[in-house]
């Protein structure tokens, strides 16, 4: 297993994604004008779920610590920090870093990266074994990770590719319209979650689905909520690509409940 250092920093960007994460989701309308660059209330909420749905992802997954069964949720959130801080330099003339909670979005990236960077020396330096440890996964329940990275990977492609006034960019799907610098943001974070599911293709192991699914469930969980919560501002009749927005999450999130009373949650 991975070193007891990389597990105390995991911990650690644990606590820094979560009180980031509490700032963000429930002040949004106090710090969106604040925030490292120009977003709107909705998308600082968004983005707060965001970092809890991470705190969470991190937290269990220090709290269990077994690679065979963790590694896609370090995957992800490896690739997370090191995606978005890339972000933040491509658009760096635009960033505000006038506010402390500018300053703790940033420094929270940079132990993302740290902990990515002493994640990937343990594992090359280990080696950790991958071995068949309880129910086997089967072929059928393979199809969820291939559906999730398709739809999931478009997006966070289409996000970083495409230009302001793009289908979907200006309110279709997200209601409001962002900025090049959100965009991008939003679909390096849709990227990652799709890549850090891909090594599921060839996983052999239920319990570790099983575990992804749920440490990604705070970031299903957090997000819902934020949507509910600017709720008035979907015109689902107007632009109906709102509904793909809910509909991802609750197409997601509530068969997932059913899942873990039947199969338990990994650990």
């Amino acid at each position: 297993m991975l070193s007891n250092f990389s597990r105390w920093l995991t911990y650690s960007m644990a606590l820094l994604y979560g009180i980031l994460g509490v700032a963000l989701f429930f002040l949004p309308e106090q710090l969106a004008p604040l925030f490292a660059w120009k977003v709107t209330a909705f998308m600082t909420m968004t983005i707060g779920g965001w970092c809890l749905g991470n705190a969470w992802l991190a937290f269990i997954s220090a709290r269990r610590w077994e690679w065979e069964l963790v590694y896609p949720s370090l995957i992800y959130l490896w690739l997370f920090g090191l995606a978005e801080i890339l972000v933040l330099f491509f658009f760096r003339d635009k960033l505000n870093l006038e506010h402390p909670i500018a300053w703790l979005y940033l420094v929270t990236l940079v132990l993302n990266i740290l902990t990515a960077v002493v994640g990937v020396f343990d594992w090359l330096r280990i080696r950790p074994a991958h071995v068949l440890s309880g129910q086997a996964l089967t072929p059928a329940q393979r199809w969820p990770a291939f559906a999730f990275v398709l739809l999931v990977g478009f997006l966070g492609l289409y996000g970083l590719i495409a230009q302001i006034g793009a289908p979907g960019t200006n309110g279709g799907i997200f209601p409001e319209k962002m900025s090049l610098f959100t965009l991008r943001s939003f679909g390096a974070f849709y990227l990652c979650l799709a890549l850090g599911v891909v090594p599921l293709f060839w996983e052999k192991n239920l319990r570790t689905v099983l575990h992804q699914a749920f440490a990604a469930y705070g970031l299903v969980f957090f997000i819902t909520i934020a949507a509910f919560a600017y709720l008035r501002l979907f015109d689902f009749a107007a632009r109906p690509g709102g509904l793909a927005y809910f509909g991802a999450y609750l197409v997601v999130g509530i068969p997932l409940i059913f899942v873990f009373r039947k199969y338990g949650t990994g650990g």
